[in-house]
């Protein structure tokens, strides 16, 4: 009877399997959580202006964007921290406070108490995103690296597919609702109203998971106890051999790597596309309310288009990108789809489904290129340094998060219309492009 040979795979291959499936349907869940506290006040805001009058659209623009002056005091240090003592607590002590923040925004009655919790929420969650980044690093090797990468940050477009339905049932509490051609009353719940539960309903998670985290993340590898001592030394190896060719001659210091020429490009590359990212997500609703006069049952299912683009673009970008051991193009290339289709939009206006195609294609350009780009630091830098300037890159980039809301709801107060919002987005990105473009990193590697 013959039988076909089953080749064992290496304690390296068993190692990187295992690490993949352990450490990152966990980071997953997490980042899911994150974004949806961080972007669900583009939904709420459409019922919370009826109970509160002054939030127009200038003040969620702003309030929108003060997140990222939070966010970016704490993005080098969280970085720092997690290469220096480990991922495991920070990440812990991130994801309690910021579920703490995130549903005190339930609480909130002026524009400066929203500014305020808006700015120590931002404050709370930095460094959660850099911090995963330097993290991966301590467990993927350059081969697997954009793959992880990709995996991780799919987190953002699943958030932005999932959210929408389930923010909207609660969005009804407390509203008027006509439901075949009758008028119908939702009552409150415990005294509050939809867009209050939104806030609150999204931040316990946060504290779960923080909890979680705690207790079932490691570290690094020679801590993890569902490795074998032969899967251990073959993973610690193989990350100390690329740390070593990656390093070359002298290592840079964290302060020399901050003000490296590259460093600083990669953090203008990554503000101009978050300028755009945030834009779209935090008024995408608003648009489509204020182009096409939708329901908020109809918008609720259209904001789910896009981001079906992005997890696709993403994971595709992510398993190509290592397979041909390419980032730049990787990275360009769908920036430049999604600033086209960005600039087309305004010109859709009264084309629905050509308004929610050219968003579509737009999101996934803002996203696809995120799996390239992040590989990017690492191939020039290491440890400390590497560390260090990706919270630099992540910090100044976010600040992209402040402008690009902030500069739509200016607009449309100003202009009646975000169709000039639109257009400065659609040229954030193309500034994007340009410098990944030009940067002279991430070319096809010889032995590819």
């Amino acid at each position: 009877m013959n039988s076909t040979p089953t080749i064992a795979r290496s304690p390296l291959d068993r190692a990187r399997q295992k690490a993949f499936w352990r450490l990152l349907p966990l980071l997953f869940l997490c980042y899911v959580i994150a974004y949806v506290d961080r972007a669900n006040v583009s939904l709420a805001k459409l019922t919370m202006a009826q109970d509160l009058p002054a939030f127009n659209d200038e003040v969620i623009g702003l309030g929108a964007g003060i997140f990222f002056l939070g966010y970016f005091l704490l993005e080098i240090p969280g970085s720092l921290i997690v290469e220096r003592w480990g991922a495991r607590k920070w990440i812990c002590r991130i994801m309690l406070t910021w579920g703490v923040m995130a549903a005190c925004t339930a609480l909130v009655h002026t524009p400066n108490q929203f500014y305020g919790v808006r700015f120590f929420l931002g404050l709370a969650e930095a460094g959660f995103f850099p911090g995963v980044i330097v993290y991966l690093t301590h467990w993927f090797t350059v081969r697997d690296r954009a793959r992880a990468i990709a995996t991780f940050i799919v987190a953002t477009p699943t958030a932005q597919i999932v959210s929408p339905q389930l923010t909207r049932l609660l969005l009804t509490i407390g509203t008027d609702e006509r439901v075949d051609g009758v008028m119908v009353h939702h009552p409150e719940v415990l005294g509050l109203e939809g867009w209050q539960w939104v806030y609150i309903a999204w931040g316990i998670p946060a504290v779960v998971l923080g909890v979680i985290v705690f207790f079932t993340l490691t570290d690094r590898p020679r801590e993890a106890k569902w490795l074998t001592p032969e899967e251990c030394d073959a993973l610690e190896q193989e990350l100390a051999s690329e740390k070593a060719k990656r390093a070359g001659g002298r290592k840079l210091t964290v302060l020399e790597a901050l003000r490296h020429p590259k460093v600083l490009l990669l953090a203008l590359a990554y503000f101009g596309c978050t300028t755009a990212s945030y834009g779209v997500e935090f008024f995408l609703p608003s648009i489509l309310e204020n182009w096409h006069h939708l329901t908020l049952k109809d918008i609720a299912w259209l904001v789910m288009l896009p981001p079906v683009v992005s997890l696709s673009g993403q994971i595709f970008v992510g398993w190509n990108s290592d397979r041909t051991k390419e980032r730049r193009l990787h990275a360009v290339i769908p920036i430049l789809l999604g600033a086209t289709a960005m600039g087309l939009a305004p010109f859709t206006q009264d084309h629905l489904w050509l308004t929610v195609a050219c968003f579509m294609i737009a999101a996934g350009g803002i996203k696809a290129y995120q799996p390239a780009f992040w590989a990017l630091p690492s191939l020039f830098l290491t440890e400390a340094a590497a560390a260090g300037s990706i919270g630099l890159i992540n910090s100044i980039g976010n600040l992209g998060g402040y402008l690009g809301p902030r500069v739509l709801g200016y607009i449309k107060m100003q202009t009646g219309n975000f169709a000039g919002g639109v257009f400065f987005l659609a040229g954030a990105m193309m500034l994007t492009a340009t410098v990944i473009f030009f940067l002279g990193l991430g070319h096809r590697e010889k032995n590819a």
